[in-house]
C-alpha cells in the first residue's frame, strides 16, 4: 500500500469520531493533498519511465495472445481436429529477456535434422517456452515437404496422372505431424493446469478479502484481532498468481479492506504505532536496498530488482508514521531516480551499437540478394555462389543484436533473402536435371558401342575407338542420380572387359614385364629380411633407395599387379619400426603408387585417384566448418571444458588430414600435367 494513499486515508475518520478533537483542519487536509500529488507525479514518473524501458507484462503478454491467436488460426485451417489452444496470463509472468528476440536459423536442416530439433526442444524445455523454435521448424519443415510434393506432382501428371488422384506423403512427413500433435496436446494440457491453479489462488485470495472484511465486526481483544490480520497478510502473500485480468480488481478490493482495518485500527493507537515502526523499518531497508543498487554495474540487473523493489513497497509494506512519509519516499525515489538515469545512458549507447549491427546486417542481406540475382547459369557459379551465401549467413549471426523494434522486420527480410537464392538455386538444378536426361540418352550410345566392341579381336582399329568414346564420355556431362551408377557400371564393365583382354594379350607378348616381376619379388623378399640398424637418418635412407629401386625396375604383368599392395605392406612395417610420421609415410608410399600407375600408362585410374582425392579435400574441409560452425555454440563456455576440448581435438586432427590430402593433390597434378 503507498504511502501517499494512506495519508488522504489518514486524514478520514470513522464515523464515531467525526466530531472528535483530532479532525484535521482544513490547513493540514491541503498540505496532506498536496503531498499526495507531488508523490503521486513522482510515482508516475517511474511508471512511465518503465514503460519507456521494459515492455509492461500486460503489454506483453497481449502481444503473445495475439500472435498466439494467429499461429493458432493458421494452425485449425490446416487441421480442423486440432484442440483449440487456449492462453492464459498469470500475474506472475515475467517480461521476455533481449536474449530470446531472435530465433535460431533452421533453413539449412534437412528435414530429418528439423525433427530431432523439434523432439530436443519438446523433451529438454518447457513447453510454453518453445511456440517461436516449433513455428520456426513447422515453416522450415513444411516448406521443404512441399517443394518435393509440387515435383511429385509434376511427375505424376507428366506421366498422365489425375490431379484428383494425386496423393503423396512420406515417414518424415506422418513423424512430424505426430510430433506436432504430441506438442500441441502437451501445450494445451500445460495452459488448462496454469488456469486451474490460478483460479484456485483467485478463489483463496476472495476468501482472504472476506476473512478480512470480517475483522471490522469481530468480537475479541484488539490484539487478537491484530494477529489475526497479520496472518492474513502472510497467507495473503502466501496464495500465489491469479489470472492477469483478475489482478487489478482483487488487488485493489484486498487494499481498500487493508485501508478500513487500519482506519479501524487508529481506535488503538499501540497496535497502529507499532505496526508503522515495522513498516518504517522494511522501507528503510528498501531504500538502503536501491541506493546500494545504485552502485551496481549490470544496469539490466538493477533494473530489475528496483522493479521488484517497487513492488514490495507497494503491495508488501505498509504505511508509516505522517512525519516520516515524505521523508523516506523521497529518499527511495532519489535512490530509483539515480538507477533510471544509469540505465538511461546504458540504453542510449546499447541502442548506438545495435542500429550499427542493423545497418551491418541490412548490408548483408543486400548481398545475398544480389547473388541470387546475378549468379550465372552454370554448376561453377553456382557452387561459388553456395559457399559465399554460406559465409554471409555467418557474418550475420556473428554481427550481434539489433534494436527490438527492428529486430523482427530485418530477420524476416534475412529468412526471406535466403529461401529465395535457396528457390532460385533449386530452380537452376531443376531445369538442369532436363539437360541430365538428354546426357542419358548420350552415354547410353557409349554404352552400347563399348558393348559392341568389347570382344573384337581387332585390337589396332578398336583400341583408339575405346579410347575415343572414353574421352566422350567425360565430355558429356551429369546424368540423373538414380541412373547415374547403373549407366557408369554398364560402361565401365565393357571398357574394363576389353581393356583386361588387352593387357592380357600384352603381358604374353612382354617377356620383360615377367621379367620385371621376378626382379620385384626378389627386391621385396630382401625387403622382408631387411634389419633396420636404429640410426633414423640412414634407415629412411635405406628404405627410400629401396623405393627407388623398385621404381626403376619398372611396370609388371598386369595379372601380378597385387605385388604393389605386398610392397605397400611390406613399407608399413618399414615405416613402423622407423617410427616416421603417418604424413610422411603416406606420401612415400603414394609417390610409389603414382609411379605404378604411371608406368602402366593408366589415365583411367590416374584420372579416378585425381577425383578422388579432391573429394576427399572436399569432405575434410566441410568436417572441419561444421566443427568450427559447432565452436560458435560454446561461445560462453571455458576452453577447458571437456566437450570444448574433443571439438578442438577433431579440427586439429581434421586439418592434419587435410594438408596430406593436399599434398597428395600435388603430386598427382604434377605427374598428369607432365
Amino acid at each position: 500500500m503507498s504511502d501517499e494513499k494512506t495519508e488522504k486515508e489518514e486524514v478520514k475518520k470513522p464515523v464515531s469520531e467525526t466530531k472528535s478533537v483530532d479532525t484535521p483542519s482544513e490547513e493540514k487536509t491541503v498540505e496532506k493533498q498536496e503531498t499526495k500529488e507531488d508523490a503521486e507525479v513522482l510515482e508516475k514518473a517511474l511508471v512511465d519511465e518503465a514503460e519507456k524501458e521494459e515492455t509492461p507484462e500486460e503489454k506483453v503478454s497481449a502481444e503473445n495472445a495475439s500472435k498466439e491467436k494467429e499461429a493458432k488460426a493458421e494452425a485449425d485451417s490446416e487441421d480442423e481436429n486440432q484442440d483449440d489452444e487456449e492462453e492464459v496470463a498469470s500475474s506472475d509472468d515475467e517480461e521476455k529477456d533481449d536474449d530470446d528476440d531472435e530465433s535460431k536459423d533452421y533453413s539449412e536442416l534437412s528435414e530429418k535434422e528439423l525433427i530431432r530439433e523439434f523432439k530436443n526442444l519438446l523433451d529438454n524445455k518447457p513447453v510454453q517456452n518453445i511456440k517461436n523454435d516449433i513455428e520456426e521448424i513447422r515453416s522450415e519443415f513444411n516448406s521443404k515437404f512441399n517443394d518435393v510434393l509440387e515435383q511429385k506432382k509434376e511427375e505424376f501428371l507428366a506421366e498422365g496422372g489425375n490431379i484428383i488422384d494425386f496423393h503423396y506423403s512420406t515417414p518424415l512427413k506422418k513423424e512430424f505431424n505426430s510430433l506436432y500433435f504430441d506438442y500441441k496436446e502437451k501445450r494445451n494440457n500445460y495452459y488448462k493446469n496454469l488456469k486451474k491453479d490460478l483460479n484456485a489462488n483467485l478463489a483463496k485470495r476472495q476468501e482472504l478479502i472476506e476473512e478480512l472484511k470480517g475483522l471490522l465486526n469481530a468480537e475479541e481483544s484488539m490484539g487478537k484481532t491484530y494477529n489475526h490480520f497479520k496472518d492474513i497478510q502472510t497467507r495473503w502473500h502466501e496464495a500465489g498468481p491469479i489470472p492477469r485480468d483478475k489482478y487489478n480488481l482483487v488487488w485493489n478490493n484486498y487494499h481498500h479492506h487493508v485501508e478500513n482495518f487500519y482506519d479501524f485500527l487508529h481506535l488503538n493507537r499501540e497496535f497502529r504505532d507499532m505496526d508503522f515502526k515495522h513498516n518504517l523499518e522494511q522501507k528503510l531497508k528498501l531504500i538502503s536496498r536501491a541506493e546500494e543498487l545504485a552502485q551496481e554495474e549490470n544496469t539490466n540487473k538493477a533494473f530489475r530488482e528496483l522493479q521488484m523493489l517497487h513492488k514490495m513497497w507497494k503491495e508488501d509494506v505498509g504505511p508509516v508514521a505522517k512525519e516520516y512519509r515524505e521523508e523516506v519516499w523521497e529518499k527511495f525515489s532519489e535512490a530509483t531516480k539515480v538507477i533510471h538515469d544509469k540505465r538511461h545512458a546504458f540504453l542510449e549507447e546499447q541502442e548506438k551499437e545495435y542500429e550499427a549491427n542493423y545497418e551491418v546486417k541490412k548490408e548483408l542481406i543486400s548481398q545475398i540478394n544480389q547473388l541470387t540475382q546475378n549468379t550465372k547459369s552454370n554448376h561453377h557459379a553456382w557452387q561459388n555462389a553456395i559457399k559465399k551465401v554460406q559465409e554471409l549467413r555467418d557474418a550475420y549471426f556473428a554481427a550481434g543484436k539489433v534494436p527490438r523494434a527492428l529486430n523482427k522486420g530485418i530477420w524476416n527480410a534475412f529468412k526471406e533473402a535466403t529461401r529465395t537464392f535457396n528457390r532460385t538455386k533449386n530452380a537452376f538444378y531443376k531445369n538442369q536435371k532436363k539437360e541430365q536426361y538428354v546426357n542419358l540418352e548420350k552415354k547410353r550410345e557409349l554404352v552400347k558401342i563399348a558393348e559392341d566392341n568389347k570382344d573384337s579381336d581387332d585390337l589396332e582399329a578398336t583400341t583408339p575407338l575405346m579410347k575415343k568414346i572414353q574421352s566422350d564420355w567425360k565430355k558429356i556431362g551429369h546424368v540423373p542420380r538414380k541412373h547415374s551408377d547403373k549407366v557408369w557400371k554398364q560402361f565401365k564393365a565393357a571398357c574394363n572387359h576389353y581393356f583386361d583382354r588387352l593387357h592380357a594379350q600384352k603381358d604374353e607378348e612382354k617377356e620383360e614385364e615377367k621379367e620385371h616381376f621376378s626382379q620385384k619379388e626378389a627386391l621385396l623378399e630382401s625387403m622382408e629380411k631387411l634389419e633396420l640398424s636404429g640410426d633414423h637418418k640412414e634407415d629412411l635412407k635405406t628404405i627410400k633407395n629401396k623405393i627407388n629401386e623398385w621404381k626403376k625396375i619398372g611396370r609388371v604383368p598386369y595379372k601380378k599387379r597385387n605385388i604393389e599392395q605386398k610392397f605397400n605392406k611390406t613399407l608399413d612395417g618399414l615405416f613402423q619400426q622407423l617410427d616416421v610420421s603417418k604424413k610422411d609415410a603416406e606420401l612415400i608410399k603414394f609417390e610409389n603408387k603414382l609411379n605404378t600407375l604411371t608406368n602402366r600408362e593408366d589415365e583411367r585410374k590416374l584420372k579416378n585417384e585425381h577425383f578422388f582425392i579432391s573429394k576427399k579435400i572436399n569432405e575434410t574441409k566441410d568436417e572441419i566448418r561444421q566443427l568450427e560452425n559447432n565452436l560458435s555454440f560454446f561461445k560462453n563456455v571455458e576452453d577447458d571444458n571437456p566437450l570444448v576440448k574433443e571439438v578442438h581435438k577433431n579440427i586439429a586432427k581434421h586439418k592434419e588430414q587435410l594438408e596430406v590430402w593436399k599434398a597428395k593433390l600435388s603430386k598427382i597434378k604434377s605427374v598428369r600435367d607432365a
